[in-house]
């Protein structure tokens, strides 16, 4: 492993099963991996059917693991958010985004999917922040 890599873990079950880390830091780049409302306390998806309260959640997970690292949300240059059935969630997810990322306004991009790999997850985001 490359000493000038940092590397941090939420201690997710997925992490070990897959073989990722929940986010990286190379130089001044993070990259988070594609995060979902699991409650950091449970290790369970929360807030089943409510996209909005599934974003806020998402995102408090993402700023942990930027913290981590040293950098913040205010760091973040892109947003990817794989959303389920766009008609029915998307409100939910961009309302969410706004409040955490309006003051930043990061490249975005929003894709819709056919499912994630838990039913109950309705949204799944990742982002690459940039710290100078």
């Amino acid at each position: 492993m490359e000493t000038n890599v940092q590397r941090v873990s939420s201690n997710s079950k997925w992490e070990s099963i897959v073989g990722y880390s929940r986010a990286v830091k190379k130089g001044p780049f993070v990259f988070v991996s594609g995060t979902t409302a699991t409650d950091p306390e449970t290790g369970k998806i929360a807030h089943h059917g409510d996209s909005y309260a599934q974003t806020r959640l998402i995102f408090q997970n993402i700023e942990r693991g930027l913290l981590a690292l040293g950098a913040s949300l205010g760091d973040v240059t892109r947003t990817r958010m794989y959303v389920v059935d766009m008609g029915r969630n998307w409100d939910g997810v961009a309302k969410a985004h706004a409040e955490f990322m309006k003051s930043v306004m990061p490249a975005a991009t929003a894709i819709q999917v056919e499912k994630l790999v838990d039913p109950a997850m309705l949204v799944e985001i990742e982002v690459d922040a940039v710290v100078l």
